[in-house]
């Protein structure tokens, strides 16, 4: 869990066989990272944290007692990084004051490659891809518009088309199904 401003942490919680939460977490302080929000990869050992402080992505490897080891940092460039989707390797970092989603490969060792940006409608919050990894939807609260991209091999988005939903604006929260 990050708790963004209120401390610049990561809170990491170990699991019990019944997947009950310790008491206590192992905390990772970043001072002025304004850590926000994380994926993992599939094993679980990497962490890929967007730092709206600095507005930069940054993977850590995460260690079986939850502490965390920083890899790498990379800057959007961009404004306000706030959100992350995972598509197998890729990244899609959320931009919430440039109105675009900041694309990156993940590799080995936590190892951040810079792909691009893809512009969206302004507002940029949340993002999900669908289940097969083909599509991502932008949720963008600025006017209450959902964006869709295709996913192309490379990484990068073509644009498909948007859609407004009715009082969605300033909204926060999407789930491709």
């Amino acid at each position: 869990m990050t708790t963004k401003a209120n401390g610049n942490d990561v809170d990491v919680f170990a699991l019990d066989d019944d997947g009950a939460p310790a008491p206590a977490p192992v905390v990772t302080n970043l001072p002025n990272a304004v850590p926000f929000a994380f994926v993992t990869d599939p094993a679980g050992r990497t962490l890929y944290l967007t730092e709206a402080g600095p507005n930069a992505v940054a993977s850590f490897t995460v260690s079986h007692d939850g502490t965390l080891t920083p890899r790498q940092t990379a800057a959007t460039g961009q404004q306000a990084t706030c959100w992350i989707t995972a598509v197998g390797d890729l990244l899609y970092a959320s931009n919430a004051g440039s109105a675009t989603v900041s694309i990156y490969r993940a590799g080995a060792g936590g190892a951040l490659t810079p792909i691009g940006t893809a512009a969206t409608d302004p507002g940029t919050v949340d993002s999900a891809a669908s289940r097969d990894g083909r599509f991502l939807y932008v949720q963008t609260g600025g006017q209450g518009i959902v964006d869709e991209y295709a996913i192309n091999p490379d990484g990068t988005l073509s644009t498909i088309g948007s859609e407004t939903v009715p009082d969605a604006v300033g909204g926060e929260g999407v789930v491709a199904v």
